[in-house]
């Protein structure tokens, strides 16, 4: 049986006269830049997303960036980042010139440790930046605190966490102004690069349209200097339609990984993916760990499953963070997890008889 990491081709073609007419509107409409698609999708995300305002952007690194730019975080300044998260986090403080301060995830649900936060504050500190890693919200509610009690900023990174909630409240709508990414593999993924920024608040709602658009909110008068950073319509109108399915989506996810839950308990050394009980996971990932995490994703491989590492070197070690001088053991959590992660096929339309497979191979390996 071969099974890969990913597969679009159930939701494919489930949508795919949707997609198909989503194309013909923007075709035949002869508007293609900032037009009624992505202001229909932006209204429809913001209300999915239970904010006031979404801004729809090329990416999501470009949301991250343009979210921090409306912060007025500059050089001098530094940001909260976690130390497994993917590098685009810390490349967006890095683009506006702020310094990035990595603090270590808690091991079990690999989301920021607020207990870590207080220690690395310092007077230089403006902004919080908690990533929903793997699909699973972080503990928001007392990264608000400790934002409020700091006077300090917080950006989410939803890029990964669709839907996720705490405490009852959707991730991308606790902080001042957060990003996310629509990148084609996310759960509410476009056909090709795209992003958003959710916010509550108007000025920061505005100055993002702004900064996406040249720094102009009147065509040819330029208030800022501003970014072509413009989420497109033609991949709008086809977030749009997906849109309408990802609750339906989000609920497959929860099941599969009731499945591999249910089916990888008591097996070697696995850890499986914890779930605050506080929090919801909407599984954008299911992530496993193990001490022997190359050889069974070399023996996935031998028997057609496809996997991936998320992700095999973080930040701080990587070469574009050289200059911050970081050395191997700096970080020791976040290189466990860098080294003893693996992701397992899931993805929408993957079977129940899938799913065995998998765990079945993965069983083998561990009773060999």
């Amino acid at each position: 049986m071969k099974i890969p990491f990913l597969s679009f081709d159930v939701i494919n073609n489930q949508i795919k006269i949707e997609m198909q007419l989503a194309y013909a509107r923007v075709f035949e409409s002869n508007w293609y830049i900032l037009g009624n698609e992505v202001k229909t999708f932006e209204s429809d995300y913001a209300k999915f997303n239970q904010t006031n305002y979404c801004v729809g952007v090329a990416n999501g690194l470009d949301a991250l960036h343009i979210a921090l730019k409306c912060l007025d975080v500059e050089p001098g300044d530094e940001v909260i980042v976690p130390s497994n998260t993917y590098i685009a986090t810390a490349l967006a403080v890095s683009f506006v010139g702020a310094k990035v301060v990595f603090i270590e995830p808690d091991i079990a649900s690999y989301n920021l440790d607020p207990t870590k936060i207080e220690e690395k504050l310092s007077s230089k500190t403006k902004a919080i930046m908690p990533v929903h890693l793997y699909g699973q919200a972080c503990k928001m509610d007392e990264i608000m605190k400790i934002a409020h009690k700091h006077n300090l900023y917080v950006v989410e990174d939803n890029a990964q966490a669709h839907g996720a909630t705490n405490k009852g409240q959707l991730t991308g709508s606790f902080g001042d102004i957060n990003a996310t990414s629509f990148y084609p593999g996310k759960n509410l993924g476009a056909l090709g690069d795209a992003g958003g920024i959710t916010t509550n608040n108007k000025e920061l709602y505005l100055k993002a349209c702004m900064l996406r658009n040249y720094g102009s909110s009147k065509k040819y008068y330029n208030q800022t200097i501003g970014f072509n950073s413009r989420l497109d319509e033609l991949q709008a109108a086809f977030l749009s339609v997906k849109l309408r399915y990802i609750q339906e989506w989000t609920l497959q996810r929860q099941n599969i990984a009731l499945m591999y839950n249910h089916l990888l308990q008591n097996i070697g050394d696995l850890v499986l993916p914890y779930v605050h009980p506080e929090s919801s996971h909407v599984f954008h990932l299911y992530t496993i760990r193990t001490s022997q995490r190359d050889s069974l994703q070399r023996h996935l491989s031998a028997n057609g499953i496809g996997t991936l590492i998320h992700y095999p070197v973080p930040p701080h070690l990587q070469e574009a963070y050289e200059y911050l001088k970081f050395k191997p053991g700096d970080f020791p959590i976040a290189e466990e997890i860098a080294n003893t992660t693996l992701s397992l096929p899931l993805y929408i339309g993957m079977s129940e008889s899938e799913v065995n497979y998998v765990c079945k191979i993965i069983t083998a390996f561990f009773n060999k």
